[in-house]
């Protein structure tokens, strides 16, 4: 982690990206989230702050200029704001040395010297800048709770042994945290993308709803009357995407 990638993240400060060739955004973004989410789990943070830092992270850079900022800045400031949002609160050490120690691994915990609080102020600088970029709308109305109440309802309907036998909701909880290595978060309604991911996670085993054939309109209209078949293939489509770009990114 070299210090120049921590410069300060003042309004319009260019900090240097990653080294190496340069990569598509959404790579970038890949490999970013995929940061956030396992420094998020060491930092002990439970699934609703991840994925509000994600969601911040990508909704910064929906605003502005990938070029200008250092994006695993930003991830450590959006995982600092996260925790505020979600009342899950989480000390600026911690972030820096969970992050330290993931994008060098071999490295030692910092000292508490001049280079650690230029690096807390940064993170803190980013806060600010992400909050004004943001105007401030940071809390968002996530898939979870949705897919929660989804999975209770079809298991309700089916076959508690079929049900039993098939990792349906496991598959589904899984589907929806690696939604947020892209900005599905930002594109789809919250209740459409819990659809979605259920309605995957049913494919991909192979279940039934029972009666479907023989209701007036399809289970998952049932959840969301606003939904549409469409809609749900392109959440799948992105989904898709974003397990090809898994093979793809180291």
């Amino acid at each position: 982690m070299e210090a120049a990638r921590w410069e300060s993240c003042g309004e319009g400060a260019v900090a240097p990206r990653p080294e190496g060739r340069p990569a598509p955004e959404t790579r970038v973004h890949f490999r970013v989230t995929r940061f956030i989410m396992e420094a998020g789990v060491k930092l002990g943070l439970q699934s609703i702050p991840i994925a509000t830092a994600c969601t911040i992270y990508h909704k910064f850079f929906g605003e502005t200029d990938l070029d200008a900022y250092d994006p695993y800045l930003i991830a450590m400031s959006a995982i600092y704001l996260a925790g505020k949002v979600e009342e899950q609160h989480l000390r600026t050490r911690d972030i820096i040395n969970v992050s330290n120690r993931y994008l060098n691994p071999s490295s030692e915990p910092l000292e508490l010297d001049a280079r650690f609080w230029e690096l807390r102020d940064s993170i803190v600088q980013c806060e600010l800048l992400m909050l004004r970029v943001l105007r401030f709308q940071v809390s968002f109305q996530h898939p979870h709770k949705y897919l929660l109440h989804y999975l209770i309802s079809l298991k309700n309907w089916m076959n508690r042994y079929s049900w039993q036998r098939t990792p349906i909701s496991v598959t589904a909880w899984a589907l929806l945290r690696d939604s947020y290595h892209g900005a599905l978060c930002l594109r789809f309604q919250a209740q459409h993308i819990a659809v979605a991911v259920l309605h995957l996670a049913l494919q991909l085993y192979g279940v039934e709803v029972p009666a479907e054939a023989e209701a007036e309109k399809p289970w998952w209209q049932v959840f969301s009357d606003d939904l549409t078949k469409p809609t749900i293939d392109n959440i799948v489509s992105d989904l898709i995407q974003i397990y090809t770009m898994d093979t793809e990114i180291p």
